[in-house]
């Protein structure tokens, strides 16, 4: 009888012979050594450094072998409409329906339930227009809610000391949760919070593992955490909840026209909403307010134009007392929204993910093409695009007034002399372009407003600098690799805006 070992040896000997090898007209191939993982432990230590080193080696567009799939990664952003548009062969919907259902806990909706998926796609809609006004209404007054009891009311007006990501993500995580999913029948704030966070937060480190589809069972007590949270949006525990917000209304009316769904399932869907709407505008607002600190100049800009708007509104500020910033308002802090987007241009590194349909050949420009076999992803990194020194000048660096202009949003960026399409992707493009960007945007306005009217901040001395934790590349906003102390205290009257 062949020994076990024999055995995984013979195994691992036909994966290497039966590699794929590069066909005619496809891109250049990166495979790696090592059978099924590929090229995924490096791309996994630093995926910006990876792909630019493959740039190098092989130009704009290559094939890279990550965990037993072949990613074709196109760099150039000047190439990114070709693949936007090619909505027949390449699909982003493939990609979500297989790692969304085991990553959250739900069965696959386009799979047994007819039209539920294209039910749930249309409910986005609900986050956008009017709608998108209640929201911004709702996320102001849960904002001064949490902040109020939380931070501007305790321990009088002397400075008190934190950690910044810790700070913006009770503050946020709360906010968001009672905007969206509402509040309790009793009070206004739901009880255990702080237990339901840090579950959040355990669910959120494995999160990279469960979209590579590393089964959950393997993943120690991940899956009891997600059942914990997933019981909290049980439909018996959400229908006592007031102030729901017309999102979540119209989704619970959908599941619950599926009886074969369980009451689980459900729950599941609804933590997946969640996990979209606070798992990167947490990170954000914790790297903008960091940049902010960093630059005095950029803090003292951004917090005079906040001043400034409620100026011109005949607005009335005291720290004493509640603030309400209106949708238009938001909309006119060209600063605030500069420093948002530089933000996100220096901590997002989301993938725009397509999964081709068929073999094809990918028109890239009037020169090239590439072909593409049928299950293969196209994958647009942006990433490489923010740090492109040809587009944004000194692009390491934090520029608050990068994306402002003679008072306006600034939307002309340029490589290689040709104006660009996209040239700012945190969010996705085309049919994966996140439904909720305008609330998110949004709400970190509201957060950095409120932060900057009502405190002073400043960093504790004597610490290193931030980096980016490379763990979630491809997933969106990257956390910082550890958090940082600050001081922070309500301001004084005397230092609001002259009536």
């Amino acid at each position: 009888m062949m020994s076990p070992v024999l055995l995984l040896l013979l195994g691992l000997l036909c994966l290497i012979c039966l590699r794929r090898k590069r066909r005619p007209g496809e891109p250049p191939l990166v495979s790696g050594w090592i059978p099924f993982l590929g090229k995924a432990l490096d791309f996994g230590r630093d995926a910006q450094a990876f792909l630019q080193e493959q740039r190098r080696r092989h130009g704009d567009v290559f094939t890279v072998h990550l965990a037993g799939k072949y990613l074709t990664f196109i760099l150039d952003p000047l190439l990114y409409p070709s693949v936007v548009k090619q909505g027949r062969q390449l699909d982003f919907h493939q990609f979500a329906d297989t790692v969304a259902p085991p990553t959250f806990g739900y069965p696959p909706v386009r799979k047994g339930f007819p039209g539920l998926s294209e039910q749930i796609n249309r409910s986005f809609q609900l986050m956008q227009g009017e709608h998108l006004g209640t929201l911004t209404e709702s996320m102001m007054g849960n904002l001064m809610l949490v902040l109020r009891q939380d931070h501007l009311c305790a321990g009088g007006g002397g400075w008190k000391s934190g950690s910044m990501f810790d700070f913006c993500n009770s503050v946020m995580f709360e906010a968001t949760f009672l905007t969206i999913f509402g509040g309790p029948e009793r009070g206004r704030r739901h009880e255990g919070m702080e237990e339901m966070r840090e579950d959040f937060q355990r669910f959120d480190r494995m999160f990279p593992l469960l979209i590579a589809q590393v089964p959950i069972g393997l993943l120690g007590r991940t899956r009891a955490v997600r059942s914990k949270l997933i019981d909290r949006f049980l439909p018996d525990r959400m229908s006592s909840w007031t102030g729901t917000s017309q999102l979540i209304k119209t989704r619970s009316q959908l599941l619950e026209q599926h009886a074969s769904l369980r009451d689980t399932d459900k729950g599941a869907h609804h933590f997946a909403i969640l996990w979209a709407s606070v798992g990167n505008t947490v990170p954000a607002c914790f790297w903008v307010l960091y940049f902010l600190l960093r630059d005095p100049e950029a803090l003292e800009a951004v917090r005079q134009e906040v001043l400034e708007v409620l100026r011109l509104s005949g607005g009335k500020f005291s720290p004493e007392e509640d603030l309400t910033l209106s949708r238009e308002q938001l909309d006119s802090m060209v600063l605030l929204e500069s420093s948002i987007s530089e933000g996100l241009r220096l901590s997002s590194a989301s993938t725009n993910i397509r999964v081709s349909q068929e073999d094809f050949s990918l028109r890239l420009d009037e020169e090239r093409s590439a072909s593409v076999r049928k299950g293969d992803v196209i994958a647009l990194y942006p990433q490489s695009m923010h740090m492109d020194p040809d587009i944004y000048q000194d692009p390491q660096s934090f520029r608050y007034d990068r994306f402002a202009q003679d008072g306006r949003v600034k939307t002309d960026f340029y490589k290689s002399g040709q104006k660009l399409k996209f040239f700012l992707m945190p969010f996705g493009s085309g049919a994966s372009m996140c439904p909720g960007r305008h609330f998110a945007v949004n709400e970190i306005k509201q957060f950095l407003s409120l932060v900057l009217l009502y405190l002073d901040l400043d960093l504790q001395p004597g610490q290193n600098r931030v980096s980016l934790d490379y763990s979630r590349a491809g997933l969106g906003i990257l956390l910082p690799d550890a958090d940082v102390r600050f001081h922070y205290r309500l301001r004084a009257a005397s230092q609001s805006p002259a009536e």
